[in-house]
């Protein structure tokens, strides 16, 4: 019986989500760079250049390539030959227990901190855990005695944009998945890929759409096989229907939505078909490995030189310079979706918890702890600075949630613009377009390259939020682009039709 001691585990847990918080998988740099590289479509191209410049930096600087460092999955495959062993006198953890202590450990290491996201108590105070546990466990009991794990790290942005539907059985399942993208936005963060389950029952099928995700990109072998199987063309009329939608990258239209699909099939009742979806998004974060119990596992850098075409910094001078300390409506009013700036000034932050608190002061007639008239709102939540930072990577989060606020927001407290990622519902766009005030987007998953324009930052509101406080920022030729101007135009629908 193969004997794995407990504290191999643990270590190779925490040295697992430090790895995949700052490198890539190869093969995802690479199709990436492929997409950049035929992309015509200007905005989408320059959201492409970003995510590698972006992926470029966290490489060599081991910071997190995205400010959202994901909710901890660890998936077990386990042999029923394997024994985990305590050191002596201690009781043997369980699988859970490990997997927890080893995301602890890796989410408040000081020289790469991550930011930790899991709340307890979620129809309550929904307060936060402050290291990123519990960590979800997936356990796969097997013969002999192998023990495999896959550590991921998944982000909110795609887990939101999880879909699932009962099909009947002879329904199509490329209909229904295309059918949902649009409705998904660009929350997500394409390009990604595109995990599917189908078959099983509904708790199997939403496993097997996200295990499926942890596999190498290779729909490209695909394209030019004579005979592929039902899963195969599955996967093949998939990615080309859906890229076929002109979402693009960051849904600014363009060449490549999705960067491979990936379908996992298990056994089903006769009468039914579930079907499962979800999306990996730009900041694909995981790792499979073994263990014999020799020594916790060691993991070997991508090599460099797949970043070999991507230059270190972004081009100087790619936007119109923007002063955020001396605004105007006026000035505002005059930018164009599709502009690229870049901004420099002054940059207050706010998130969900926040927005909730200001709305609750407003109704009660309260003053804010913060004065937003004529300010610009960031959509963030940071990563805890190390030594030399002024703040951790911080792109931005999905700016729909907080679409519900903006009507009382821009109508009592004067916010000039809004900065965060992917498309505004109609209630935001309506207030927009009535108070003239625009919607900038900055591009998801480029965390650490967004960081490098934050020259200052501190808390001045609601620190006991955490992550979710109010911040001032201090940026230097942070770059964004026009989403939403002032009359209401929106580049999600002009990239679409484009």
């Amino acid at each position: 019986m193969k004997q794995i001691p407990s504290t191999h585990v643990t270590q190779s847990i925490t040295d697992a989500l430090q790895f995949i918080s700052y490198y890539h998988p190869t093969d995802f740099v690479q199709a990436l760079t492929s997409a950049w590289t035929r992309e015509t479509g200007p905005a989408a191209k320059n959201a492409l250049l970003q995510l590698l410049v972006n992926s470029k930096m966290s490489a060599t600087g081991h910071r997190p390539v995205c400010q959202d460092t994901g909710v901890a999955h660890v998936f077990f495959r386990m042999g029923m030959d394997v024994r985990i062993i305590a050191p002596d006198g201690q009781p043997t953890p369980t699988l859970q227990a490990m997997a927890n202590e080893g995301t602890r450990q890796a989410y408040t290491l000081p020289t790469n901190p991550l930011r930790a996201s899991m709340v307890t108590d979620p129809l309550g105070q929904r307060l936060n855990t402050h290291d990123n546990s519990p960590a979800i466990v997936h356990i796969e009991l097997v013969e002999g005695d192998v023990f495999e794990l896959t550590v991921v790290a998944k982000g909110g942005g795609g887990d939101v944009k999880a879909r699932y539907g009962m099909l009947n059985a002879r329904d199509n399942v490329a209909d229904w998945v295309v059918d949902q993208l649009p409705g998904m936005g660009a929350g997500w963060c394409p390009p990604g890929v595109l995990g599917i389950g189908v078959g099983g029952s509904p708790e199997q099928a939403m496993v097997m759409a996200k295990r499926s995700l942890f596999a190498p990109i290779n729909i490209q072998d695909l394209q030019n096989k004579e005979n592929p199987d039902p899963v195969e063309k599955l996967r093949l009329e998939v990615f080309e229907r859906v890229n076929a939608l002109g979402i693009g990258a960051q849904g600014l239209g363009g060449l490549q939505t999705v960067l491979d699909v990936k379908v996992l099939t298990a056994p089903c009742h006769a009468a039914l078909q579930p079907v499962a979806l979800i999306p990996n998004c730009a900041a694909t974060r995981f790792i499979t490995f073994e263990l014999d119990g020799s020594a916790p596992a060691e993991f070997d850098p991508p090599a460099l030189d797949i970043w070999s075409d991507i230059p270190d910094t972004l081009p100087t001078g790619d936007g119109s310079r923007v002063d955020l300390d001396h605004l105007s409506k006026e000035q505002v009013a005059q930018w164009k979706v599709g502009d690229r700036l870049l901004l420099s000034g002054t940059l207050l932050t706010g998130r969900d918890a926040a927005h909730h608190r200001m709305h609750q002061m407003l109704e009660r007639g309260e003053p804010l702890p913060v004065d937003l008239r004529g300010k610009a709102l960031f959509y963030v939540g940071p990563v805890d600075p190390i030594e030399g930072e002024a703040v951790g990577p911080a792109g931005p989060t999905t700016s729909a949630r907080m679409d519900k606020f903006m009507p009382r927001l821009l109508e009592e407290t004067g916010l000039l613009l809004t900065v965060g990622k992917a498309e505004r519902g109609p209630v935001a766009i309506d207030a927009i377009r009535k108070h003239g005030t625009p919607y900038l987007v900055t591009v998801g998953g480029a965390a650490f390259l967004v960081a490098k324009a934050i020259k200052q930052a501190r808390v001045i509101a609601f620190e006991d939020l955490g992550m979710e406080a109010i911040y001032e920022f201090k940026v230097k030729d942070m770059p964004v682009t026009v989403g939403i101007d002032a009359r209401g135009q929106t580049i999600y629908r002009m990239a679409k039709a484009e």
